[in-house]
């Protein structure tokens, strides 16, 4: 085991802090499973497809806010630290908050895939999981590489993830359930993948 697997398999929550707080601009750091994560800088289209579902928000739900670069505690157990792509809940929830909000409240998590190595295991498995765990209702993974988007809804707090998904293709339609409520036109989605 290297130095730096054996340090970070032994890290504490407040030790990533630190070194989250320290990282430059280029780098968004998260802490899932006990483990850092390197989170690759968006590139262009990444994100347009935010900023394509903070329009829908604006749209259909003026009440909430999509905040990007939001950071959440997720992961009672392993005290994790995820900062996803786009974090829906009710207008000014986050105002007092600090770097690293409580999940509570939070309607929906959003990813969007990056075009790195570790987006399986990120976005697909690892995410889903801790989203789930913190019992944020919906999440939402726009995967670029199938050109999908796949909805989790009614999460398992106790199992982690969720219990219902729904996956649909580029161009379709998809819900995002209660309390979410948005119906969601993917059509142009289409536009922003490789």
């Amino acid at each position: 085991m290297t130095v730096m697997a054996e340090r970070t398999s032994q890290m504490s929550v407040e030790e990533f802090e630190e070194i989250a707080l320290g990282a430059p601009e280029t780098v968004t750091l998260e802490f899932i499973n006990g483990r850092i994560e390197v989170k690759q800088v968006a590139d262009g289209d990444h994100n347009t497809i935010v900023q394509w579902l903070v329009r829908r928000c604006m749209q259909f739900r003026p009440d909430l806010d999509l905040y990007t670069g939001q950071g959440l505690k997720v992961g009672a157990y392993r005290q994790g630290r995820a900062r996803p792509d786009g974090v829906l809940a009710p207008e000014a929830h986050f105002a007092g908050h600090g770097e690293w909000a409580d999940p509570q409240g939070v309607l929906l998590a959003v990813e969007v895939t990056s075009y790195d190595s570790d987006t399986d295991n990120r976005d697909r498995r690892e995410k889903p999981s801790a989203y789930g765990e913190a019992g944020i209702p919906v999440y939402l993974l726009v995967d670029r590489d199938s050109c999908t988007v796949t909805v989790h809804s009614n999460p398992d707090r106790e199992a982690g993830g969720y219990r219902d998904t729904h996956t649909a293709k580029f161009g379709e339609t998809v819900l995002l359930p209660d309390p979410v409520g948005i119906e969601l036109d993917t059509e142009s989605l289409k536009n922003y993948v490789r």
